[in-house]
Protein backbone atom coordinates (compact mmCIF):
# COMPACT_ATOMS: atom_id res chain seq x y z
CA UNK A 1 0.00 0.00 0.00
CA UNK A 2 3.11 2.27 -0.34
CA UNK A 3 4.14 2.52 2.57
CA UNK A 4 0.52 3.52 4.23
CA UNK A 5 -0.21 1.69 7.79
CA UNK A 6 -2.23 -1.25 7.26
CA UNK A 7 -4.31 -3.05 10.12
CA UNK A 8 -2.38 -5.90 10.67
CA UNK A 9 -2.46 -9.16 8.18
CA UNK A 10 -4.32 -6.78 6.01
CA UNK A 11 -4.49 -4.05 2.79
CA UNK A 12 -6.47 -1.80 4.71
CA UNK A 13 -5.02 1.35 5.61
CA UNK A 14 -5.85 2.59 8.75
CA UNK A 15 -6.65 5.83 7.38
CA UNK A 16 -9.55 4.03 5.95
CA UNK A 17 -10.86 3.22 8.44
CA UNK A 18 -10.26 6.12 10.47
CA UNK A 19 -11.93 8.15 7.66
CA UNK A 20 -14.95 5.80 7.69
CA UNK A 21 -15.47 6.32 11.45
CA UNK A 22 -14.91 10.38 11.46
CA UNK A 23 -17.98 9.78 8.60
CA UNK A 24 -20.16 8.83 11.21
CA UNK A 25 -20.10 4.93 10.40
CA UNK A 26 -21.18 2.47 13.27
CA UNK A 27 -18.13 -0.15 13.96
CA UNK A 28 -20.94 -2.93 12.99
CA UNK A 29 -21.18 -0.80 9.36
CA UNK A 30 -17.37 -1.16 9.16
CA UNK A 31 -17.55 -4.99 10.10
CA UNK A 32 -19.84 -5.36 7.79
CA UNK A 33 -18.07 -3.78 4.76
CA UNK A 34 -14.70 -5.50 6.08
CA UNK A 35 -15.49 -8.70 7.35
CA UNK A 36 -11.99 -9.86 8.28
CA UNK A 37 -11.54 -6.88 10.75
CA UNK A 38 -12.06 -7.28 13.90
CA UNK A 39 -13.38 -4.72 16.56
CA UNK A 40 -10.35 -4.53 18.08
CA UNK A 41 -8.74 -3.72 14.85
CA UNK A 42 -11.20 -0.67 14.96
CA UNK A 43 -9.75 0.35 18.23
CA UNK A 44 -6.46 -0.47 17.07
CA UNK A 45 -6.19 1.96 14.15
CA UNK A 46 -8.16 4.92 16.20
CA UNK A 47 -5.24 4.05 18.89
CA UNK A 48 -2.70 4.28 16.22
CA UNK A 49 -4.01 7.63 15.19
CA UNK A 50 -3.82 9.09 18.07
CA UNK A 51 -0.35 8.07 19.19
CA UNK A 52 0.99 9.35 15.27
CA UNK A 53 -0.65 12.75 16.19
CA UNK A 54 0.53 13.08 19.25
CA UNK A 55 4.11 12.30 17.82
CA UNK A 56 4.15 15.45 16.28
CA UNK A 57 6.54 18.75 17.24
CA UNK A 58 5.13 21.86 16.48
CA UNK A 59 7.60 24.71 16.69
CA UNK A 60 6.75 27.29 19.34
CA UNK A 61 6.60 30.67 18.33
CA UNK A 62 6.76 33.45 20.96
CA UNK A 63 4.79 36.99 19.94
CA UNK A 64 5.76 40.08 20.52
Amino acid sequence: MGGAPCIRGTRIPVATVVAMLADGMTVAEILAGYPQLTEDDVRDALRYAAASVDERELPVRFSA
